[in-house]
């Protein structure tokens, strides 16, 4: 089977001559992350979990639906199979710059973690200074759903969807991978709503223990953790799992959980809800650097009056994700054994046995 980059020199090229948005990284010069990062960019360009390459005459345009990660997505038709694709179109100077960290970490990762609740990344192709990946193609994001809906989204079709997005990110996290840019428009849905799937892994990053140091610029500011807000640069796949609160929150309630403009105003808009935290509630945040002792003082609300569409079980498991201190947040792995999914574990399970007969074989 052909490579998953052609045999043009790009695998060499930008492996040995580091991106530009790398080389810049002011973290880089960490040994441990940069073996981390080495590893996933030696996956991308190698043979494992390889794609098949082909031309890009194999696949028809039929128009732009969105921007992802350094890149333009187009819907197109693949006329060998007549299905419906989606390729990112990332462009690139070889010269000057190599290919985007963001495009190797992406194949890197979608071919280290196949899963039916992550989106399925088909083909590899480079034109010119353009390099195509060809993604499974899904009629909607998380975000068009909620625009189309009036009211919250509720019982078992919200456990479902839940269900699902913490079944593909427990097997991100489980290869050690972090996501770090959940986000209703990185949620991908079928027409009928009935599969949900992470895309987008264009600021994925592999971890590893000890904690690294990482970029506190990352995720949306909507689903930012606060840790990252407040200036922490060691962190793990709690970030994830604080974004995955604010999407549960957000779909129980149609509308965004916390809205800042800015990253002092989206803490402010947390510590309304959750309350300021301080050294009981969070030993060691005021030694982060962007603590600032003038925060205004506010007490917890209730989250059951915030989200009154959830019953108790609902409740607890978002509190377990919006716990301050990273280190007592609620892991994927523990958020799919809660009894708030006991209504749907068993169906999602089977579906889930069945959609990996189907994709692996």
């Amino acid at each position: 089977m052909a490579s998953a980059f052609p045999t043009t020199g790009i695998a060499a090229t930008s492996v040995a001559k580091l991106p530009a948005d790398r080389r810049h990284d002011s973290n880089y010069d960490d040994d441990e992350e940069q073996q981390q990062q080495q590893h996933l960019y030696n996956v991308a360009c190698s043979g494992r979990g390889t794609l098949p390459t082909s031309s890009v005459e194999r696949y028809e345009r039929r128009g732009k639906i969105g921007q992802g990660s350094y890149g333009k997505v187009f819907q197109c038709r693949d006329r060998v199979t007549d299905r419906l694709v989606a390729i990112k179109e990332i462009s690139w100077n070889c010269e000057d710059e190599g290919l985007p960290s963001s495009a190797l970490r992406e194949v890197a990762l979608l071919k280290e973690v196949q899963h039916p609740n992550m989106v399925r990344l088909i083909d590899t192709i480079m034109e010119g200074k353009k390099f195509l990946l060809v993604f499974e193609y899904l009629d909607k994001d998380l975000n068009h759903l909620l625009a189309s809906r009036k009211t919250p989204l509720v019982g078992s079709k919200l456990k479902t969807i839940m269900f699902q997005l913490l079944t593909g990110l427990h097997a991100c996290h489980s290869r050690r991978i972090v996501h770090r840019d959940i986000k209703p428009q990185n949620i991908l849905s079928n027409r009928e709503e009935t599969v949900f799937k992470l895309a987008d892994f264009g600021l994925g990053r592999a971890f590893a223990v000890p904690q690294q140091t990482y970029t506190n610029e990352v995720m949306t500011l909507y689903y930012r953790a606060p840790e990252v807000l407040l200036g922490e640069r060691h962190y793990l796949p709690a970030v994830d799992m604080w974004s995955m609160g604010c999407v549960l929150a957000e779909l129980a309630r149609h509308r965004t959980m916390f809205a800042g403009e800015g990253a002092f105003t989206q803490l402010i808009a947390i510590f309304r809800e959750l309350g300021t935290p301080d050294e009981v509630s969070w030993p060691g945040v005021t030694l982060l650097p962007h603590y600032n002792t003038q925060f205004p003082k506010w007490r917890r609300k209730d989250l059951q009056q915030l989200l009154p569409t959830l019953d108790r079980d609902g409740i607890d498991l978002l509190d377990g994700m919006f716990r301050y201190k990273p280190e007592e947040r609620i892991s994927a792995y523990e958020a799919l054994q809660h009894p708030w999914f006991d209504e749907v574990r068993d169906d999602c399970l089977c579906t889930l046995q069945r959609q990996m007969l189907e994709q692996y074989y």
